[in-house]
């Protein structure tokens, strides 16, 4: 099998788009058809929350399916959260060159009062470029880059839109001043508050109705779950099913709809020609303890740029163009899907900066991606940078885990600030051995790359969207 146990190595996520080139396909990848695309995102899923990826409790024998029968990357990374994660995803950018350095959302509590903001419109995105090349596409689920209607779904080049403007959180209990969570179906509102134990059914009966619609016009489905975030919900079918506590029960809910999809697409011969791309926009939210997941072997979780913030499971299922078994250790990033997936539909890139590259060659021929940083953005600074195996933090003040709490409650963090710290990532994922006395050479070298790329997106960022008169 191609790239089993390959040396644990950097792809570059950094890239300077020339406008409107094409893409460029290998000889090989040239003869295969361009594929329908699905992405499904999952909502703080940690890396260690599959089976396929260590659980010892969560069955994800649907997930675990596509796994073995495509691709599995070890070294997968989103951003510490949510919006800046699905801007990344999006526009194939650093969120902060976007504009969307940090979670936006609707007028509520006091962090929200400066958040009042979304993706610029004039941001060429994922569903935008699919369609010069007859791509019809629709995103299911949470959408989380602005609630205005000039930040939409539909406004931003998706040809139906079903789910939430936000997350499953920003809702009116419990005290908090949000205004009423709606579930929408294109510009309409259909339900307000709705119950989101039947969130996961519905969305996965959406993404079947659309991919039934298309018919043999080819799509781009983003199926972005709204679990598992607190509040978590189960259906029916599945509360209390695991036997593992309500965490567990959610993915095993997720997996389902995966397979439901899966089967869906195999009953019309369209599975073999479908790229399947399953991931997470960020790692675990710890406080929430038994109601959060797990990051695996890595240390802390959402909300920092330590590894078990933004290390997620990655997997690429596509029977057409990938080989089935594969487990690559190359890094990559959400960055990478669109200069990806428009490589492989045989689009243009958009006409403004890109950071993120093609990984086209990894998926389709197994070809080592070069060596290159990529850099760990959160609130619009580099925190660190990863070169190889090696991880270099700058001081910055970080959060932990000071008490959890249970059952749905959200626990609290302590925050305390880490020194010029030098990681060793192939024999030390954890990050706790420093290096940096060892060898200050590395650390001037992955200093001066931080440096250098701080400066470069503080001068070359693009503005987000605000409403008139804001």
């Amino acid at each position: 099998m191609l790239f089993r146990f390959v040396p644990l190595i950097c792809v570059t996520i950094y890239l300077f788009a020339s406008c409107s080139t094409p893409f460029s396909g290998s000889s090989n990848q040239m003869k295969l058809k361009p594929p329908n695309i699905i992405v499904i995102l999952a909502d703080d899923q940690g890396y260690g929350d599959l089976s396929c990826y260590g659980s010892p409790t969560i069955k994800s024998p649907h997930l675990d399916e596509l796994a073995s029968n495509g691709m599995r990357l070890t070294n997968f990374y989103a951003f510490p959260s949510c919006s800046p994660s699905r801007a990344a995803l999006l526009t194939g950018c650093y969120p902060p060159r976007v504009g969307i350095p940090d979670v936006i959302g609707p007028a509520g509590p006091d962090w929200t009062k400066n958040r009042q903001y979304g993706l610029h419109p004039q941001e060429d995105i994922l569903p935008e470029i699919l369609s010069r090349v007859g791509y019809r596409s629709a995103l299911i689920g949470k959408w989380h880059l602005g609630h205005f209607p000039e930040t939409m779904p539909l406004a931003q080049g998706f040809d139906y839109f079903y789910g939430l403007p936000y997350s499953n959180d920003m809702r009116p209990e419990l005290g908090e001043p949000y205004p009423d969570l709606t579930l929408m179906r294109g510009k309409n509102t259909i339900k307000v508050n709705p119950d989101q134990s039947q969130l996961v059914t519905a969305y996965t009966n959406e993404s079947i109705a659309f991919i039934e619609r298309t018919k043999d016009q080819p799509f781009f489905l983003y199926l972005a779950h709204s679990m598992p975030h607190v509040p978590l919900y189960a259906s029916k079918e599945f509360a209390g099913r695991s036997g593992q506590g309500l965490y567990v029960d959610v993915i095993e809910e997720i997996d389902a709809s995966v397979g439901r999809i899966v089967d869906y697409l195999r009953k019309k011969g369209k599975l073999d020609n479908t790229l399947i791309i399953y991931t997470s926009d960020n790692g675990p939210w710890l406080t929430y303890g038994n109601h959060a997941g797990s990051a695996g072997p890595f240390r802390e979780g959402k909300g920092t740029t330590y590894e078990g913030g933004m290390r997620v499971p990655f997997i690429a299922h596509w029977p057409n163009g990938i080989e089935a078994g594969v487990i690559s250790h190359a890094s990559a990033s959400l960055i990478d899907l669109l200069p990806t997936l428009g490589e492989l539909a045989g689009t243009e890139q958009p006409d403004k900066t890109v950071d993120g590259r093609s990984l086209h060659k990894l998926l389709t021929e197994g070809q080592q991606p070069d060596e290159t940083p990529f850099y760990y953005y959160r609130s619009g600074q580099v925190e660190a940078v990863r070169l190889g195996k090696w991880k270099l933090h700058r001081p910055h003040y970080f959060r932990y885990v000071d008490q959890p709490a249970f059952d749905g409650e959200g626990g609290s963090y302590a925050h305390r600030e880490t020194e010029m710290v030098l990681y060793d990532l192939s024999g030390d994922p954890g990050e706790r051995y420093n290096r940096a006395e060892f060898d200050p050479g590395k650390v001037a070298e992955l200093l001066t790359l931080i440096e250098a790329e701080q400066e470069r997106i503080d001068r070359d960022k693009r503005p987000a969207w605000f409403p008139p008169n804001e």
